[in-house]
């Protein structure tokens, strides 16, 4: 029998959704992170369970034709990326078998999946970083958490943001360290500052920069935010976020502005957007923007149609649609993202969307009851996928076609798999690689309705 501490020889021939290699060592799957399928390893078994323990790489052997060189010196000890020591090939690989498995093992469908849609930039993506603040040898540092903790890992040059983020981290945590603003430490329950969270426009390179606090400070961070704005000339918000709770939650219900403005605006598929601190928007644009073409071309708009767009956050994907369409209704639970919804729709002269605050399987079924009936659904749902209300209403509403959005294809095919359970079945779908070196990846599959 494995134990713990024991020490094997494994080949891995497999990957998880996850991002951990898979080996077999007598019957039992070994679980190994940061491993390649090809490598033969020697792993330190950490966990054993009934079927399956887990191990760490002790010695490489003979490495998979598809590693390559980890460019970032905290791979491996932050949570962030999953992939950096495969060739981007191969990673694309992995990604379209996680999500054609998923499909055939959870949902028991088959999908003709189109090919995945890879990104031209691996690094440099993101829109938006969230750096949790702590304290280190009487300093203030932030960077990302290990994987499964709450430990930062220092950290301000990552790869997978934009270099302006590296350069007003650095400004910052300088600031703080002389001015002794303290760091919260979240075990304790002590200290101010929690997270430093900056936001910046793809295309209008807008930056808004976002503290986030235990309990209001702007007094203190004025100064800091006057000497942000005139550095950094492409800041055009400084926020203060105030989060007084014990909770794994990053943002508090209090924002107020310190400098500036209190959104700033980017442009998505020609849009011009309006983005709070609490909106949710695709982190890296230029791929979004390519997944949204996906949709529109799985929507086939002939201009006749209503498309409603649940989960629409600030609605970008039903603004990108509405010159083709008839009328877009949106529905989100965040008030602000609502608002940004509204404001982005007249903005952009866009008359024929509406859009309206709630939770979505509520105001799905509200709809379903008043008779509403939406030739097209878009469903773009949180990671935990839609509630089983939503897809009620859903199909009660009987839209001529579902266009299912996530970033979890595991949900994705089990909620599919239960509209199909009522009369819809997958035309085609594609999954999207938006989030280059970790290993999250987006799906889009196209429902059509049963004649």
């Amino acid at each position: 029998m494995l134990k713990k501490n024991d020490e094997i020889i494994v080949s891995v021939d497999g990957m998880t959704s996850e991002g951990n290699g898979v080996g077999r060592f007598e019957g039992m799957a070994v679980f190994i992170p940061f491993s390649a399928v090809g490598d033969v390893l020697k792993v330190h078994i950490t966990k054993v369970q009934k079927t399956f323990a887990y191990g760490i790489i002790k010695e490489i052997i003979t490495p998979s034709p598809d590693r390559i060189e980890a460019d970032c010196p905290v791979f491996g000890k932050c949570g962030g990326c999953s992939f950096r020591h495969i060739s981007y090939d191969a990673e694309l690989s992995i990604k379209e078998n996680i999500v054609k498995d998923a499909f055939k093992r959870i949902g028991k469908l088959d999908v003709p999946f189109e090919g995945i849609l890879g990104c031209e930039e691996r690094n440099f993506y993101r829109n938006k970083a969230q750096y949790p603040v702590a304290e280190i040898d009487g300093k203030a540092v932030c960077g990302f958490y290990s994987k499964r903790s709450h430990r930062v890992v220092p950290f301000v040059s990552c790869k997978l943001q934009p270099s302006v983020f590296e350069e007003i981290l650095n400004f910052i945590l300088s600031y703080i360290n002389q001015n002794k603003i303290p760091a919260y430490d979240e075990s304790a329950g002590k200290g101010i500052l929690r997270h430093i969270y900056i936001r910046q426009g793809y295309h209008s390179k807008e930056v808004m920069v976002c503290f986030v606090v235990f309990k209001d400070i702007k007094a203190r961070l004025l100064p800091l935010a006057e000497m942000i704005c005139e550095k950094f000339s492409d800041v055009k918000s400084v926020v203060m976020n105030v989060n007084p709770m014990n909770t794994n939650v990053i943002l508090g219900d209090k924002t107020e502005i310190l400098l500036g403005s209190e959104e700033i605006f980017d442009l998505m598929c020609g849009n011009k957007i309006k983005l709070s601190p609490q909106s949710f928007y695709q982190i890296n644009t230029a791929q979004a923007e390519k997944l949204y073409g996906i949709v529109r071309d799985y929507a086939e708009l002939s201009g006749k149609e209503t498309v409603m767009d649940l989960y629409c956050g600030a609605g970008t994907i039903g603004l990108s649609l509405a010159k083709n369409a008839a009328q877009i209704i949106g529905v989100e639970v965040i008030p602000e993202a609502i608002e940004n919804a509204k404001e982005n729709a007249s903005e952009n002269g866009i008359s024929n969307a509406q859009f309206i605050c709630g939770d979505a399987a509520d105001i799905a079924q509200e709809l379903a009851r008043n008779g509403h009936a939406p030739d097209i659904i878009i469903v773009d749902p949180p990671r935990k996928g839609c509630e089983k209300e939503t897809l009620d209403a859903i199909l009660q509403m009987n839209p001529k076609k579902i266009i299912m959005v996530s970033c979890n294809s595991a949900t994705a095919a089990r909620d599919c798999a239960y509209l199909c359970e009522s009369g819809y079945i997958p035309i085609k779908g594609r999954a999207v690689d938006l989030f280059p070196a970790t290993e999250h990846v987006e799906t889009v599959v196209l429902m059509s309705m049963v004649k």
